[in-house]
């Protein structure tokens, strides 16, 4: 009897020792588990973020590189700070100009809207700044997030190589190689020069004129300058072929037919001797 009992009260503890050392290792085992899968949810989150991040920064990168060389080769945007080629340009439009027009063979032609570098034509030489500076602002004038540089400037072609361009004939008007330019772009109530001149523009330049004559600082005020106001071709940027913003304003820069009657420049050159 008494081992009976013994043996009947020695069972169901057994049994709950069992069962509840049982329950403890299950349930410390579940928690390990649970802290470990913390940790590793944890460090694959960062490991996204910081894939993220630098998948970002790449893309940004390629962008960014990717319109810088587009603009040095193919096509940049130039901000329009003044109202010198109103109204066919106006203050703060930007235009892409196309740096490949001119690339293969191709030179400026008479009415060309072209934007170029005027160091040496319009500007003197200029000592060199901070190089860091003039690289950001060279990549933010690329970007057309800065006005151009102040040696840049955007003008319409009324003479190339060999032509004679003369202000003003008896009705007013501006005549090249003995022709008369009806230019309907000049801004309204413009005369097409207050300034006379009669020059020949020596081969390989250019002679540009603003459309809006009267606020226009171009070939005609370097005359008396080295050079006499001829721009060099091989200065030439590119042609204005669009304009690209603000929105309301997107549109291509209209061609003129006003030099379509024009011939070119006599083989043996003009008879004249003209002068500025």
């Amino acid at each position: 009897m008494d081992t009976e009992a013994q043996h009947t009260e020695r069972d169901p503890s057994s049994g709950t020792e069992d069962g509840s050392r049982s329950a403890r290792v299950s349930a410390d085992t579940n928690d390990a588990r649970d802290t470990g899968d913390g940790e590793d949810t944890a460090d694959a989150g960062s490991a996204r973020s910081t894939s993220s991040w630098r998948r970002t920064a790449f893309l940004g990168g390629a962008c960014v590189t990717f319109l810088l060389l587009l603009s040095h080769f193919v096509m940049q945007p130039f901000l329009i700070p003044s109202r010198s080629m109103e109204p066919t340009l106006q203050v703060g439009d930007r235009i892409l100009v196309n740096k490949l027009a001119y690339r293969f063979g191709s030179e400026p032609a008479r009415g060309d809207v072209v934007v170029f570098d005027g160091t040496g034509s319009f500007v003197r030489e200029q000592p060199r700044g901070n190089p860091v500076t003039g690289l950001l602002h060279d990549g933010a004038a690329a970007l057309g997030l800065a006005e151009p540089d102040e040696t840049d400037f955007v003008k319409r072609v009324v003479g190339i190589g060999g032509d004679r361009v003369v202000c003003c004939d008896r009705n007013g008007r501006l005549t090249v190689n003995g022709v008369p330019v009806e230019e309907r772009y000049v801004m309204f109530g413009d005369q097409p020069s207050s300034v006379p001149f009669d020059i020949v523009v020596p081969p390989d330049k250019l002679w540009v004129l603003g459309d809006h004559r009267s606020q226009s600082s171009d070939s005609r005020d370097h005359l008396g300058n080295p050079g006499g106001g001829m721009v060099p071709v091989d200065k030439v940027v590119g042609r204005a072929d669009w304009i690209a913003w603000p929105l309301g304003r997107w549109s291509t820069v209209q061609e003129t037919d006003a030099f379509d009657a024009v011939p070119g420049a006599p083989a043996g050159g003009h008879g004249t001797a003209p002068h500025g």
